[in-house]
């Protein structure tokens, strides 16, 4: 019986050390059945995660997102675009150096890279805190801005899953997405895009993978010089636009705009 009881013992314990090492279902996929790899949609957590969420504009394509949890994460992170925030979790992607950085603050306990090592393609599904953190890999130019050969893998859409929201950072996009990439990125209540139309995508191309994300909360970023006016006259009308004089806002899942919105904060 002793011998019995002690397996019994052993067999929860692995299984729940397994149950642990296992990402939590996603809240913003929906969608693709059939496809390997893709995490279902469970509304397990929103319940107990609601509150505001923070997001201000640092610079160039870095957003600070602050959740309830008192998680801060700092996009396309390099270290010169910070807005006085310390960040707890960065995300990177290797396009050009303005996007990440080999010698973070050792102080941030978390540094998520948008690229693979040996050929693999990173691949992130955890918990930080309060925060689900997970990407969806895209291609990038593989030398100069004009090249055709693209390294495969090379960026990451991040997407954090915080008190009931989606949102996403699209990275230095290259190309267009495929239904492959929709399903995987699922919905998006937020999403940051950049909008310069030549070092990353064109804004005929990035605008159709904006209307077709239809997002309630459209966050520009990497513009440059571009016009907003450029960019929102491609949403075909489908889209408002709320210039604010301050370089944050506060959001929540209740407080989403009725129709979809693009917010420019201060410094965009």
């Amino acid at each position: 019986m002793k011998w019995i009881a002690g397996c019994v013992a052993f067999l929860l314990s692995a299984a729940a050390a397994a149950a642990q090492d296992r990402p939590p279902p996603s809240e913003c996929l929906a969608i693709a059945q059939s496809l390997p790899r893709v995490m279902y949609a469970s509304l397990s957590r929103v319940a107990a995660n609601r509150g505001d969420v923070t997001i201000t504009y640092a610079g160039h394509s870095t957003y600070i997102i602050e959740t309830p949890g008192d998680m801060t994460i700092a996009t396309d992170f390099s270290g010169a675009y910070t807005a006085g925030k310390s960040p707890n979790v960065v995300t990177m992607n290797r396009a050009h150096s303005t996007h990440y950085t080999l010698n973070p603050d050792p102080r941030i306990a978390h540094v998520l890279h948008g690229w693979g090592e040996n050929g693999q393609p990173a691949r992130h599904a955890k918990m930080i805190g309060d925060v689900l953190i997970r990407n969806v890999t895209t291609d990038i130019r593989a030398f100069r801005f004009d090249s055709e050969a693209l390294q495969k893998d090379g960026n990451s859409i991040f997407i954090f899953e915080v008190a009931g929201l989606c949102i996403g950072h699209l990275g230095h996009l290259h190309h267009p997405l495929d239904e492959t990439h929709y399903a995987a990125i699922g919905r998006l209540d937020i999403v940051m895009v950049p909008i310069d139309g030549t070092f990353t995508m064109s804004l005929d191309g990035v605008s159709e993978i904006t209307r077709r994300l239809r997002s309630s909360i459209v966050l520009p970023m990497h513009r440059f010089a571009t016009p907003f006016s450029e960019f929102l006259a491609r949403m075909n009308g489908q889209f408002e636009m709320d210039i604010r004089p301050e370089r944050s806002f506060s959001v929540s899942r209740d407080t989403l705009p009725k129709k979809p919105t693009m917010i420019v904060l201060d410094g965009v």
